[in-house]
């Protein structure tokens, strides 16, 4: 038997235009709308943080996004670190905030002067991932309503998981491309201190709101038919009228004979339901109410209520 064949392709493959394909939005107009955004994280950072820190006023001030690697993400020296889910995308965003800064938060709601202690302490402690999870919070919240605005497009941004090991979280691969975020808040006189936020560059389109851009010659979607107009007009629709749903014991309903007569109630209202029999029931949705009248020597519903 032979063992060898010639193997042939049965036909081109496709290639499709490039005028057919919607190209998606450049990656500068991207971190220009993510930079417009950081102009309002900035806004409302200023009093949503202010309560962590006594009430006294800040400054907070975003540089322009870049863009690096999450290779190159990780700070020098001990950083709280944190990741984000962004519904309704599968994406994860990350931040890292200052140690230093949590402790010096930390103390000041225990009553110190805002001190962090000297030397640092390797792990953070309890109190301090507390402090963490408040800060995690208001970037949560005051990011969503940055890159959403009003819209029914907000993302809906809410922390996920903590660790002072990026290691250990590693929500992106060492390649992933990131949008980042620093942010300095300064309080008075003291040095600020910085929060860093990183979002992957695939994310950007949505997280920013321009995937809904589309050419003039799109098409848009289509209105949805009117029950009045064609094909739907004419399609036939079965009706049902209850006039009786009663129960009746077994030892009756086998003695039923021609003849004899059933006292049933008949409600004043009756339902008008829209569906089919199957099983000698009727299974679909009442539409209307009505009373049970008479029309030229015909039975006859008025209706009187629509579901």
């Amino acid at each position: 038997m032979r063992q060898d064949f010639d193997i042939v392709a049965e036909r081109a493959l496709a290639r499709h235009s490039a005028a057919l394909l919607r190209p998606g939005p450049a990656q500068a107009d991207l971190m220009t709308a993510l930079d417009h955004a950081a102009a309002r994280l900035a806004r409302a950072l200023r009093g949503a943080l202010a309560r962590l820190c006594g009430g006294d006023p800040l400054d907070v001030a975003i540089a322009a996004p870049h863009e690096v690697a999450f290779a190159d993400f990780a700070a020098e020296g001990l950083c709280a670190y944190s990741t984000y889910s962004a519904s309704p995308m599968p994406d994860r965003l990350l931040s890292a905030i200052d140690a230093e800064a949590v402790l010096r938060l930390v103390d000041r709601a225990f009553g110190g002067p805002g001190e962090a202690p000297r030397p640092m302490p390797r792990e953070l402690p309890m109190s301090a991932d507390l402090m963490v999870q408040r800060i995690e919070t208001i970037l949560a919240a005051r990011l969503g309503e940055a890159l959403g605005g009003t819209s029914a497009a907000r993302p809906t941004i809410r922390p996920l998981r903590r660790d002072t090991d990026l290691g250990q979280l590693q929500p992106f691969a060492g390649s992933t491309r990131l949008a980042v975020l620093d942010i300095a808040i300064s309080e008075g006189t003291r040095a600020p201190w910085p929060i860093r936020l990183a979002l992957p560059l695939t994310a950007l389109p949505m997280l920013t709101g321009m995937t809904g851009q589309t050419d003039a010659g799109a098409r848009s979607p289509a209105a949805p038919a009117a029950p009045e107009s064609e094909p739907f007009a004419a399609m036939p629709l079965r009706l049902t009228a209850l006039l009786v749903d009663t129960r009746l014991p077994l030892h009756v309903v086998t003695r039923l004979e021609p003849g004899q007569v059933l006292n049933l109630p008949i409600a004043r209202q009756v339902p008008l339901i829209a569906g089919q029999q199957a099983m000698g029931q009727t299974i679909g949705h009442p539409i209307a109410h009505g009373t049970i009248g008479a029309v030229d020597e015909r039975v006859a519903i008025q209706i009187t209520q629509l579901s």
